[in-house]
């Protein structure tokens, strides 16, 4: 890979510096930043954005090595983290999850899967001890309040990561991964998320966390997520994440062959405005007449709304997409068609292959497939958690770890 400052970048390709952190803040690559205003890019990841080229095509990967190593999951959700995981070659030995509709889409995906559908905070663990090798998952985002007392732990109780954290005492796995949203960072300031290291560290667990950006992991969607990872003290485990691609997929790629199936419907009002919508375009590129009936009072308020009346791009990965494709601040109208997308195409854009069913009505659906962890993602994780428990330091995945910081906290 060559790497290329700013400057040096933009005289290669002929283009401005401008327009190279323009494709950077759309997401479109990845730069490092070397000082107040300078940047490292990769140039064959420029290279290709130049030329309007993606070689990225949307597969399902899968590896052909599977292995023996065991894994757990809480907040199973619709399947996305645990296929990812399956694909990479890690046996799924238990899911738990609450919502009767994702466990029967689990189940009628994988009727050999063993599927616990229970409160979290009813379950006991310890028939598992030092059986399994990971625990994963996703703990749902929720408000909470602490007293913050310095009791580590029990400063949690009565959240879910406080079942998360209990799942690792009883079982003792060697590692542990959780996933969230990136505003896990800044919540309560950085608070929440010190809170939830230390209390890992109480634990015998040394964790490391990475926001990572799924578009360069083989995902056609701009979506950052926080990683945690955390290894068992008494072991010799290095925490490592994946390592980028220097390639994106488009929606359009992704979207190729996609099978029919049904989605939401815009009411008559609102296909006439958003069929004055571009490409990748906006509300800002309606009317005035127009913009002033769609916003409302919206219209007054600052900041970038860009998500409003939002037509995603045929050339771009799509922007994140959540538990709806037709919500007033998070719409995602299909790049050509005047419709949201469809619970197909929604999960092509997840990484999900074409014969992963969802059950429930369609509401349901789309909010499974919003909350899951992208497969490809996933698979790219369960490779790093392969190599960390197989001691192989050396391959693709090792990258170099970037710890986030955070306001008065020490990592370990």
């Amino acid at each position: 890979m060559t790497q290329v400052n700013l400057q040096k970048a933009a005289n290669i390709l002929g283009v401005t510096t401008a327009e190279i952190l323009t494709w950077q803040k759309k997401k479109l690559i990845k730069g490092q930043k070397i000082n107040q205003v300078d940047w490292l890019f990769d140039l064959e990841q420029l290279t290709n954005l130049k030329n309007n080229q993606s070689p990225g095509e949307l597969r399902i990967l899968q590896t052909v090595e599977p292995t023996n190593y065991k894994v757990i999951e809480l907040f199973a959700g619709c399947g996305g983290m645990a296929l990812g995981l399956e694909n990479a070659g890690l046996k799924t030995q238990l899911l738990v999850e609450i919502n009767q509709d994702c466990v029967n889409t689990l189940r009628l995906n994988r009727p050999q899967w063993n599927v616990i559908n229970q409160d979290i905070k009813k379950i006991k663990f310890s028939n598992f001890r030092d059986k399994i090798d990971i625990v994963a998952g996703g703990f749902p985002c929720q408000p909470f309040s602490y007293a913050g007392l310095g009791k580590g732990l029990e400063d949690l109780r009565g959240s879910l990561f406080f079942e998360f954290a209990r799942c690792l005492q009883e079982v003792q796995p060697k590692i542990a991964m959780a996933e969230n949203v990136r505003g896990l960072l800044s919540n309560k300031k950085g608070e929440t998320l010190q809170l939830m290291l230390q209390a890992l560290q109480e634990i015998g667990y040394y964790a490391a966390y990475q926001v990572l950006s799924a578009q360069f992991l083989d995902v056609p969607q701009k979506r950052e997520r926080l990683i945690i990872i955390a290894t068992r003290q008494d072991l010799n485990i290095k925490p490592i994440f994946p390592q980028y691609k220097n390639y994106t997929i488009s929606l359009k790629k992704a979207l190729e062959n996609c099978p029919s199936s049904p989605g939401v419907e815009y009411k008559e009002r609102k296909k006439e405005i958003m069929s004055l919508v571009p490409p990748g375009g906006n509300w800002r590129n309606l009317p005035m007449d127009i913009q002033k009936e769609y916003m409302k009072n919206s219209l007054k308020n600052h900041g970038g709304r860009t998500g409003y009346a939002k037509r995603l791009s045929w050339d771009e990965p799509a922007l994140t997409i959540t538990c709806s494709p037709a919500q007033t601040q998070t719409e995602r109208c299909h790049p050509q068609e005047t419709r949201p997308l469809t619970v197909r195409e929604y999960a092509r854009v997840q990484s999900f292959p074409d014969d992963w069913q969802f059950t429930g009505n369609l509401t349901s659906q789309y909010r499974q497939i919003g909350n899951a962890v992208p497969v490809n993602m996933a698979y790219h994780l369960g490779g790093c958690l392969i190599n960390m428990l197989q001691g192989d330091y050396l391959g693709e995945t090792q990258p170099k770890t970037e710890q986030l910081s955070i306001p008065g906290l020490e990592v370990h």
